[in-house]
């Protein structure tokens, strides 16, 4: 007998996955070079019979776990938490007082948001606000128009551009 949340099952087989990704990179001369290997999620697939009076019952609460994409814990030959991605289940004259289901459960991640909507006090007093008041022209100071003075460029005396 296994458990999935604590309903019992009876499991027939556990087929566990446990898959990777792999970069490969075409080269000119030989075989392709494979330099990058990344985890996928890992995933299982149970297949069993859910049998007893409460076998509606429990069915009901695999398909609310489900469609709530809430965590599971699988407890049988093999240990698995995650989330239940499929379920099917099979209803015919050879199980009399329940059902015959396969189930595949992919393990997840969840993170949370960095984003903080406030900033604490001691931090927002030392955080300048934005001003966005588009270009400007800079100004001159006073002094800085006397030493910006032009001299008249001299060319020599014959040239067509010399001062008569």
């Amino acid at each position: 007998m296994a458990t999935i949340n604590g309903m019992y099952v009876l499991a027939e087989s556990e087929d566990p996955v446990y898959e990777v990704d792999i970069t490969d990179q075409p080269v000119e001369d030989g075989i392709d070079t494979s330099d990058h290997v990344q985890r996928k999620p890992r995933a299982m697939g149970v297949s069993g019979f859910i049998v007893g009076d409460d076998a509606a019952e429990i069915r009901e609460r695999l398909i609310a776990l489900a469609d709530k994409g809430e965590t599971v814990a699988f407890i049988g030959r093999n240990l698995f938490t995650g989330v239940i991605q499929s379920l099917n289940t099979k209803h015919d004259y050879k199980v009399a007082n329940g059902f015959a289901f396969s189930l595949s459960l992919k393990e997840i991640r969840v993170v949370k948001s960095s984003y903080v909507e406030t900033l604490p006090t001691p931090l927002k007093a030392a955080v300048a606000p934005v001003i966005s008041s588009g270009r400007k022209q800079t100004k001159q100071k006073k002094g800085d128009k006397e030493k910006e003075k032009v001299e008249k460029v001299k060319f020599k005396a014959g040239t067509p551009w010399a001062d008569e």
